[in-house]
């Protein structure tokens, strides 16, 4: 680890965890699993607290349905020991692409690369 990541990890959080969470982790952390994307869960050893490590930048829309239960003591149990039952119809977890390129722009969206020439629309011009 090189010096400029050891001081962006003492101010910031946005970067991966921060040296206290390392520290707080090492100390009284209990590792209960990881999900597919590399995100790595914990609880302290009586079960009060549990966190995770994100696998690169943290989002919390990263986390998928099952872990994000457990994290706030929905389920008693981790996804890696009862996993939840998923119907068919549902889709696999996807972050949220909200303010990014990626995000969705329906049709006439003033975002989309094709914008579409507007003809229900006649602007109002005063007398």
């Amino acid at each position: 680890m090189g010096i400029v990541n050891g001081l962006l990890r003492l101010v910031t959080w946005w970067n991966g965890q921060t040296i206290g969470t390392q520290i707080f982790t090492a100390r009284k952390g209990v590792k209960v699993g990881e999900d597919d994307q590399g995100n790595v869960y914990y609880t302290t050893r009586d079960g009060g607290r549990r966190w995770e490590i994100y696998n690169g930048e943290v989002e919390a829309s990263r986390i998928s349905a099952d872990w994000h239960g457990w994290l706030h003591h929905t389920f008693d149990q981790p996804p890696t020991e009862a996993p939840l039952a998923h119907k068919s119809w549902e889709q696999p977890h996807s972050e949220n692409l909200t303010g990014t390129a990626l995000a969705y722009a329906p049709a006439g969206s003033l975002r989309r690369p094709d914008p579409v020439e507007r003809r229900d629309y006649e602007a109002w011009q005063p007398e």
